[in-house]
């Protein structure tokens, strides 16, 4: 298929799937080689008759919606960032935690992909934050629609390629090599609960810490499932909490209550009883 074809297919398909075309300029080659892979599977000659035996196979809609998912994903992605979480953000939600008596934070990781986040999250706690708070713990929820992606996660074993960014530190501390793959060491996974749910339609309960939702909401889905979303979110989400957009992200349109979290890029604040939102 030809570049034109392809995008001229994405245009009509992304919007009656509650996604947005601009999502999906970067990664659109991608997109094409597997639609390629769809045709040759279903035995059609080209995006005409796929688009024919999506109007004729509501069926198929549910096989390509899972087709458009983008799981890039790694350790320490946007490393900025996770500093900033670890230096920053953490200890504040900590203190303010502990300040009132409570002994768990919260956090979700939304789009979870295999794994990569929230095992970052939990190497950054226990390494760089829990020290100095040990009366605390902390629970990850991290959360995907793509239930192979999910498998992989919860088995904690990845290539080497993926730790690149990983500090040095963290790398020693958290893996053990185990048939050539870098695996996650037990004290690294016991408090991430992984599950299966796609956000356009289940948020879990929460309430929440602090929120990881990078790169997925604000960059692939249309406006008004962005605003739906978030208002699901932002409902489970405590007072004084953080938010986490990837780092080319802004808030989506009408996401009300929140605040840009001082000195730091691309996280956000939920606001607290009593400040303007």
């Amino acid at each position: 298929m030809t570049d034109a074809e392809c995008v001229d297919f994405l245009r009509w398909a992304l919007p009656r799937l509650d996604r947005r075309w601009d999502g999906y300029r970067r990664v659109r080659r991608l997109v094409a080689k597997r639609l390629a892979r769809r045709l040759r599977l279903l035995g059609l000659p080209d995006l005409v008759a796929y688009r024919a035996r999506l109007e004729s196979d509501r069926a198929e809609w549910a096989e390509l919606d899972a087709l458009l998912g983008i799981p890039i994903s790694r350790f320490y992605r946007d490393r900025d960032v996770f500093e900033s979480i670890g230096g920053e953000v953490l200890p504040a939600l900590a203190r303010a935690a502990q300040a009132t008596g409570r002994t768990t934070l919260a956090c979700l990781s939304a789009g979870c992909a295999s794994g990569e986040e929230p095992y970052s999250l939990a190497m950054i706690w226990r390494r760089r934050v829990q020290p100095a708070f040990p009366a605390l713990a902390l629970h990850i929820v991290a959360v995907d629609s793509d239930p192979l992606l999910l498998e992989r996660a919860r088995t904690g074993c990845f290539g080497a390629g993926s730790l690149k960014e990983l500090p040095a530190d963290l790398r020693a501390a958290a893996f053990e090599l185990r048939g050539g793959r870098c695996c996650v060491r037990p004290e690294y996974r016991d408090n991430i609960e992984f599950l299966h749910q796609d956000l356009r339609r289940q948020v879990p309960d929460g309430p929440f810490d602090l929120v990881l939702l990078r790169n997925v909401v604000a960059t692939y889905y249309a406006a008004p499932v962005q605003r739906e979303i978030m208002a699901r979110i932002a409902s489970r989400m405590l007072a004084g909490a953080a938010l986490v957009l990837g780092a080319h992200e802004s808030l989506p349109q009408g996401a009300e209550g929140f605040a840009a979290w001082p000195g730091v890029r691309c996280i956000w604040r939920r606001a607290t009883s009593g400040e303007n939102r």
